[in-house]
């Protein structure tokens, strides 16, 4: 059985983690009173995200062979994240391909941003080999955008369970957009036989299952919210230097 998540009373100020219910109540509260749109978000975060990936992984550093980034995408918001993450890389002289096979139900948002990847010549594959070795030997990085803090572990079934089952036996570096795919948002359970992420890019604020990431690096996404918001949901967290949308914790 998987330990406890942390004690949020004991968490240091600057790293306040949401509950599942405190991020949906913000995402509303952006949506609803800030009217921010789903796509406009998924832009925000995606681009931050990729932002992130170049702080780790500078391209000056790499190799051909590590500039080449798969990037797998989810059907829910995590996946238009991802999406959105993919095309920036791009903009950013990576190489990304993207492996998206569950397509969302929320054709405008999705369809939107695939045409964009595909008119971008942002390769999509068809299927993800189960031979692991092979995307070793042919990615540098991989990007898991494939479920987000609203999908439940045990509702984890068909291709999203092949494909958590594939990332989790990859030996590149694995960077997680939001929590880590198949982690329980609150407790973290799972984090056991789950993934096991390098790098961890928290939207707008971490949720409670990042306490238990163990990872190299952790950052926070979430320059774009307000500072109203920021009060009312108490977030205490470190704030950004010059023009960076990203913050590392």
């Amino acid at each position: 059985m998987a330990a406890a998540g942390p004690d949020l009373a004991e968490a240091p100020e600057e790293r306040r983690f949401l509950s599942i219910a405190e991020a949906a109540a913000l995402e509303r509260e952006l949506l609803e009173d800030y009217r921010f749109g789903r796509q406009q978000l998924a832009e925000l975060c995606g681009h931050a995200s990729a932002v992130a990936v170049t702080k780790v992984f500078p391209l000056a550093a790499l190799s051909w062979k590590q500039r080449m980034v798969l990037v797998v995408c989810g059907p829910e918001q995590n996946g238009a994240v991802g999406l959105v993450c993919a095309q920036h890389l791009q903009v950013f002289e990576y190489e990304p391909t993207i492996f998206y096979p569950m397509r969302s139900l929320d054709p405008l948002l999705h369809r939107d941003l695939t045409t964009l990847c595909e008119k971008m010549d942002i390769p999509f594959l068809s299927y993800l080999p189960m031979e692991v070795h092979l995307i070793n030997d042919a990615y540098g990085l991989a990007v898991d955008a494939v479920l987000g803090p609203g999908a439940e572990p045990g509702e984890v079934r068909g291709p999203c369970m092949r494909v958590l089952a594939t990332l989790k036996l990859l030996s590149i570096p694995l960077v997680s957009l939001d929590i880590p795919s198949g982690w329980d948002a609150e407790t973290g359970s799972d984090v056991e036989d789950g993934l096991r992420p390098d790098v961890l890019v928290s939207v707008a604020a971490p949720k409670r299952c990042a306490g238990r990431f163990s990872g190299r690096h952790h950052f926070v996404a979430g320059r774009f919210v307000p500072d109203d918001v920021h009060r009312k949901f108490a977030l205490r967290l470190p704030g950004c230097t010059g023009t960076d949308c990203v913050v590392a914790l």
